[in-house]
């Protein structure tokens, strides 16, 4: 019996750790040194933990209640080294807003390393915020709370939504100041993802004539994430063109908008990456731009689809020492259809449609067009519908508030009730289902702005975790809680994100 106790407590030590035991395995590390930098985070001002998510601390065996907050805010903002942690800012290249750059790289985040929790699962501790590295170009390397505090919370309401993404560990603040529009305070958010390998790390390989680089990269990526595709180039090209369809595609469906989509802020895992002025349609606007500074729209809502199409060609131009013309062709036109396929999908999932029929793609465009011509609420809109009985075909008080036209909806109702009663759908069964897959909660940018205030202003970091919480289940309604389905008050209504946030 006695022989017992050790192991028990060895494998209690294995599954969950402090934040000093973590099990690293810095594969990219090993790679040639042209494709980082050895480089250690420069500290924050009297770093103290503002937020720590326990959701994505369980996904690298991290036990919170193990470490002080102290200790934890000086580990994870990159003041102090964590034992078996080797940092580098990761080459990278891109096209930004369709202009070529040849070299970006991690200008102010840093790859701490590789955890490898007890599943075997691969998570990269990423560092925004980590101070200035030879690929800053000029800048200072630092991220500011309001920046943090966004993307802390995008990633984990998309998360919660069951949209592939980077997840949020925890976000350090400071008494270190930075100059943006005005002076304001720097933080750091560290951030989880299986690779952080973009379509830019290739890109920046073949410009600089390295098809032996392009190759490693290409081989890590594989052997680590789809080792079944190893040495199928082509194979694996076209898988993350599908991804990437798919990707766009849950945007889409939500309503999502990543406003800067240059080729270096996409994943070769297909999953969200780099939230910057990003933004959640409220009313339905199909030319949406949540980044101010995009002004000629290039990155709107409706143009999704096709930059992903394009960020694509750019990548597979840059595996063209690994695939042929004619295979990066033919894997690229896997994009329309797989976008196309995964999207409707989506969208008859929305309408808690069970099968496909031919009058389906005019009532979709139908109904599209109605929330455009009166700028519905996207989100309220599809909940609310969830709330519509075939049975005597009332239209539900909260659809006609959304609505303003009210002769337009009730006709579009009239296809839809048919359309139901064509496959005898059951109102129960209906509603459950589109329960399931229409939120009642999304991030509206007036939600995290006002987050951010109270952090900023008065330093109330409370909000944080209330909007994580909320937006940890978004299908399902929470007591007290109806206000954040609102649309945007006075004080937000001309909010405006900037590539700086």
């Amino acid at each position: 019996m006695s022989r017992d106790v050790p192991v028990v407590f060895f494998v209690y030590w294995y599954l969950m750790a402090s934040v000093t035991g973590l099990h690293f395995d810095n594969s990219y590390a090993r790679l040639p040194p042209e494709l980082y930098e050895v480089v250690d985070p420069t500290p924050l001002d009297s770093p103290f933990l503002i937020a720590l998510n326990p959701d994505a601390a369980a996904l690298i065996d991290l036990d919170a209640t193990l470490s002080t907050a102290e200790e934890m805010a000086i580990y994870l903002s990159g003041a102090r080294r964590i034992p078996g942690a080797e940092p580098i800012a990761m080459l990278y290249a891109g096209h930004q807003f369709g202009v070529w750059v040849p070299q970006l790289g991690d200008g102010r985040a840093i790859l701490l390393g590789e955890v490898v929790n007890e599943r075997g699962d691969r998570w990269d501790l990423h560092l925004k915020g980590a101070g200035q590295t030879r690929f800053a170009r000029g800048g200072d390397g630092r991220a500011v709370l309001r920046s943090v505090i966004r993307e802390y919370l995008a990633s984990e309401a998309m998360h919660g939504l069951g949209i592939p993404t980077t997840r949020a560990l925890a976000i350090v603040g400071s008494q270190t100041t930075v100059q943006r529009e005005s002076v304001e305070s720097a933080a750091t958010l560290l951030r989880l993802a299986p690779s952080h390998v973009r379509f830019g790390t290739t890109e920046v390989l073949a410009a600089r004539n390295r098809p032996d680089l392009v190759r490693t990269v290409v081989d890590h990526v594989i052997e680590k994430h789809t080792p079944a595709h190893r040495g199928r180039y082509a194979a694996w090209f076209r898988d993350v063109v599908v991804r990437t369809a798919r990707l766009v595609a849950s945007w889409q469906a939500v309503g999502f908008t990543h406003g800067v989509l240059n080729t270096d802020n996409l994943s070769v895992l297909g999953c969200t990456i780099d939230y910057g002025p990003f933004g959640f349609m409220e009313g339905f606007d199909p030319s949406f731009v949540p980044n101010h500074s995009d002004t000629e729209g290039r990155y709107a809502y409706d143009q999704q689809p096709a930059i992903g199409l394009w960020n694509l060609a750019r990548f597979g131009e840059s595996l063209l020492s690994l695939i042929s013309v004619d295979e990066g062709e033919e894997a690229l036109e896997a994009y329309r259809p797989a976008f196309e396929q995964h999207l409707t999908l989506r969208v008859r999932a929305k309408l808690g449609l069970t099968e496909t029929r031919p009058e389906d793609t005019k009532l979709m465009a139908d109904l599209f067009d109605l929330l455009r011509t009166q700028r519905v609420d996207y989100t309220r809109f599809f909940r609310a519908l969830s709330l519509y009985t075939t049975v005597d075909g009332t239209v539900p008080l909260a659809l006609r508030s959304e609505v303003t036209d009210a002769t337009a909806l009730e006709a579009w109702l009239t296809a839809y009730r048919d359309r139901l009663v064509t496959e005898r759908s059951r109102d129960a069964d209906r509603q459950s289902r589109m329960a399931r897959v229409n939120p009642v909660y999304i991030l509206r940018t007036w939600l995290a702005e006002r987050a951010i205030r109270k952090a900023e202003d008065e330093r109330d970091f409370s909000e944080i975790e209330k909007l994580r919480l909320l937006l940890r289940y978004p299908f399902s309604e929470q007591p007290h809680s109806m206000e954040y389905t609102e649309s945007a008050p006075d004080w937000a209504r001309d909010l405006v994100v900037s590539c700086s946030s």
